[in-house]
């Protein structure tokens, strides 16, 4: 068990609905990079664009491909999302793929009504829970964030279900609060580090994002940050040793409500 985990995480300027460009993009900002994980914003090839069910790839396609090769070069967890066509569906999906290839994945469940998302991208309905390196990691997507029982740490009687929660989002800065706020309350409430990678930049839609992506400790103290508005790499070691004596000092889970 490794008793600190090293994340990176970029917080992206995404080129509109170019995944060519991005992949090039993003392996010049990891170049030299040294972590357990790395971390990529929501829909790092496209953008949040209006078209993703028209921009999605088949589901073993060209980004996999291209986030497998990354992965074994960095010797590190590989997560962000990509839109993907499978059965006839369109999916916003989380792959968390690993050195040696495999690929766990989360499909986006909270699917964004107020935008055309939710027309075009099937919700998923299963959590997923990577261990990875002795940490149990948690995949979220954005709009997932709003909803904390679906983001639930649960405790079976001899551990909590994670550690570390990912959350990789298109968050547009009219709601950077929220999004601050959020990030916060979900590694109180869950006693887990909480990092969210967000984009920056404004998009071909005309909405604008800051970042202010950020790495938050189980008490809820921000322990790592990018300067927001500008495209940035970021790291943070968190230690697993400081989890767990908080966790044995204060066991708020043995309370946590049971039904969810």
């Amino acid at each position: 068990m490794h008793q600190q985990l090293k994340v990176a995480y970029l917080q992206h300027g995404i080129v509109w609905e170019d995944p060519a460009a991005n992949r090039a993009a993003i392996d010049s900002a990891l170049d030299g990079i040294v972590a357990d994980v790395v971390v990529l914003p929501e829909t790092f090839t496209t953008g949040f664009s209006s078209h993703m069910a028209q921009l999605a790839e088949p589901a073993d396609g060209p980004t996999l491909h291209w986030a497998r090769q990354t992965a074994q070069r960095l010797d590190a967890l590989l997560v962000g999302t990509w839109v993907v066509a499978e059965g006839g569906r369109a999916y916003n999906r989380m792959h968390m793929v690993q050195p040696d290839g495999q690929c766990h994945r989360y499909d986006k469940a909270h699917t964004f009504r107020m935008s055309s998302e939710a027309d075009q991208i099937c919700r998923g309905t299963a959590r997923t829970t990577v261990e990875w390196r002795g940490w149990r990691i948690r995949a979220a997507v954005c709009y997932d964030l709003r909803f904390p029982l679906w983001l639930r740490n649960s405790f079976d009687g001899k551990r909590l279900d994670y550690d570390l929660l990912l959350l990789s989002a298109n968050w547009p800065a009219s709601r950077q609060q929220a999004w601050t706020t959020l990030l916060q309350a979900r590694a109180i409430e869950n006693m887990a580090y909480v990092v969210g990678v967000n984009r920056t930049g404004i998009d071909d839609e005309g909405i604008e994002y800051s970042g202010h992506s950020a790495a938050y400790d189980y008490c809820g103290r921000q322990v790592s940050c990018c300067q927001p508005g500008r495209p940035q790499m970021a790291t943070v070691v968190l230690d697993r040793d400081e989890l767990d004596r908080f966790r044995q000092r204060w066991p708020f889970y043995l309370d946590f409500d049971t039904s969810q």
